[in-house]
């Protein structure tokens, strides 16, 4: 890669970055190309050039969400042992990143999610897609589970799945919102004991 061609892909991570950024504090329709170039220091041509047109960044900035979040949360997990263990350390650093992350800046999967939920086009498509992606990870870290028999056989996947996501975002109104800082040993000791319901029956 020259150095021309590692320049240009700076300064477009940075744009993305800085949009990411405003989406997070404002909203994903709050992304325009002036409001980014502002931010970066660029001619709002600049950052057309870089980046395309709104909607494109707009998509970016979802693209870069999930990126950001799989690494923090789902890739490292990959470390441990398929079944529990496993699911036991995605939720660990979900919980994580939402107390170290998400209470701060707020996150483009929730707050996206509200803001398009009842708009059509490409945009939510993508989100969709986005949030469909992780929950059928999640899924099929909850079969693995099974399979190793950490789980009973029976267990209603798709409903641990929505427990687990609803959990999270219960979460993430009480340390964003509300500012509990039991917020999370409680979310903790939730997690603790809905694996222990299922374990029992």
């Amino acid at each position: 890669m020259d150095a021309k061609t590692q320049k240009s892909e700076l300064t477009r991570a940075a744009i993305v970055g800085a949009a990411l950024d405003l989406a997070a504090a404002e909203g994903l329709e709050s992304i325009t190309l002036q409001a980014v170039a502002d931010r970066v220091g660029l001619s709002k041509s600049g950052v057309f050039s870089r980046a395309g047109s709104r909607e494109a960044l707009q998509k970016a900035v979802i693209e870069e969400f999930g990126r950001r979040f799989l690494a923090d949360v789902f890739v490292p997990a990959m470390q441990h042992p398929k079944g529990l263990p496993r699911l036991n350390e995605i939720v660990r650093r979900w919980i994580a990143r939402t107390r170290d992350v998400e209470a701060f800046t707020g996150c483009i999967y929730t707050a996206g999610a509200f803001e398009l939920d009842d708009r059509e086009g490409e945009l939510r498509d993508l989100l969709h897609s986005e949030i469909t992606r992780w929950r059928a990870a999640l899924r099929r870290t909850v079969l693995q589970a099974i399979e190793a028999g950490h789980l009973p056989a029976d267990t209603p996947q798709e409903q641990l799945v929505g427990e687990i996501y609803s959990m999270i975002m219960g979460l993430l109104h009480d340390v964003r919102f509300l500012r509990d800082p039991q917020a999370v040993p409680r979310t903790e000791a939730s997690w603790a004991r809905l694996v222990k319901s299922y374990q029992s029956t």
